[in-house]
């Protein structure tokens, strides 16, 4: 998986961001098991975040966000936090709004995100 693409990028950033949270540490493994991809894709996908600048890995490994990577990353999760509550005050079940909010996180457009923010109580 490239991360060219923005979506991915911020999948892989948000999925780095939530792990690190869950399990204190994150190498390339957790991410692929994560997403259920091979080692050989996360390891291309952390080498262009890695010259992108948006991570740093040690000899050891370990995956940290740099400040940029945790700029973005910790934005993808706030939008994503917002739209499940969203969803759900719509609503939809837990687990369907997690996934849609997955997908819609990556092309809503910042007017309408605020909107939605301003209707959960989010301002």
């Amino acid at each position: 998986m490239a991360v060219e693409r923005s979506e991915s990028r911020e999948d892989y950033l948000e999925s780095i961001l939530m792990l690190k949270a869950e399990k204190g540490v994150v190498r390339s493994i957790d991410i692929a098991e994560h997403f259920d991809y091979s080692r050989p894709s996360i390891s291309r996908a952390m080498s262009i975040l890695r010259t992108a600048g948006l991570i740093t890995m040690d000899n050891n490994g370990f995956i940290e966000l740099t400040e940029e990577g945790m700029k973005e990353a910790s934005a993808v999760y706030s939008r994503h936090k917002v739209l499940i509550r969203f969803l759900e005050k719509l609503g939809v079940t837990t687990d369907i709004a997690e996934e849609d909010a997955c997908r819609i996180e990556h092309v809503l457009s910042e007017e309408s995100m605020d909107r939605i923010r301003e209707f959960v109580g989010e301002e």
